[in-house]
């Protein structure tokens, strides 16, 4: 049997390694002919507009179009879009690689879960909307101690899944300007029910919007603003020098 020390070992050598791996998940996840470096347009029509059926066609095997709706600021009412991807895109051609932190088992942060009434939301402000916001759904609230200081952190219902949206002072000097975005891992599967959860900084990610601008990334609300620097995670998207004018969008 090993010491505790031992085992301590281990564990961060497989919780290192499990990173690695993932870091390189990520890197093939943004670059693939639907990742977020594929994307080359959103197109919003007029609201009570269908999407011409032309529009939705394509004769270039390397191109995908999907479709999404949102609420339209001015009216509250649904707004047909669609996205067009690219797996030959400038951006992914010139992609070099994600610039991040090594491991560090510190940033793996415990936290406690609370649910708040089920119709709760919280005024998010978005990249591409002059400085409006958007209500998102934020089922439960995060107390989380980091560096010192007490937060009571919202993270989104991102199609079931807590997404945090944080920045700190590493943005624009070391990681992107605009925040990361972190998946909350927690010990209950319900939305209704408290718990404890994890906050692994390790997996902390630069949003869609770091590596094309046809995203419409949320920012961080005030809740979210960390006051210590989180060096850990990803910090920004990496481009060859030939073709930053073509792939830099966001960075």
């Amino acid at each position: 049997m090993g010491t505790n020390a031992e085992q301590s070992r281990a564990d961060t050598r497989d919780a290192a390694q499990r990173y690695a791996d993932w870091r390189s998940e990520r890197e093939a996840s943004v670059a693939s002919a639907t990742g977020n470096l594929a994307l080359v347009e959103t197109r919003w029509y007029p609201v009570g507009t269908a999407i011409p059926t032309d529009d939705l066609r394509t004769d270039d095997d390397d191109v995908t179009i999907t479709t999404l709706r949102r609420v339209d600021l001015d009216t509250g009412l649904p707004q047909e879009g669609l996205r067009r991807w690219d797996a030959h895109s400038p951006a992914i051609a010139a992609f070099a690689g994600i610039d991040a932190y090594s491991y560090d088992p510190d940033w793996v942060v415990a936290g406690r879960y609370t649910p708040l009434d089920a119709d709760h939301t919280v005024a998010f402000e978005h990249l591409r909307d002059n400085g409006r916001t958007r209500d998102l759904a934020v089922p439960g609230r995060i107390d989380v101690e980091i560096g010192g200081a007490e937060y009571a952190l919202h993270a989104f219902d991102d199609d079931g899944t807590l997404l945090l949206v944080f920045a700190d002072p590493t943005n624009g000097a070391e990681t992107y300007g605009a925040g990361r975005f972190l998946f909350v891992q927690r010990d209950a599967d319900s939305y209704a029910a408290a718990g404890g959860v994890t906050l692994d900084f390790n997996r902390a990610f630069v949003p869609p919007c770091g590596f094309s601008d046809q995203y419409n990334c949320p920012f961080p609300p005030p809740s979210n603003r960390l006051s210590v620097p989180v060096r850990a995670g990803e910090k920004t998207p990496l481009f060859t020098a030939a073709a930053s004018d073509a792939a830099s969008a966001g960075h």
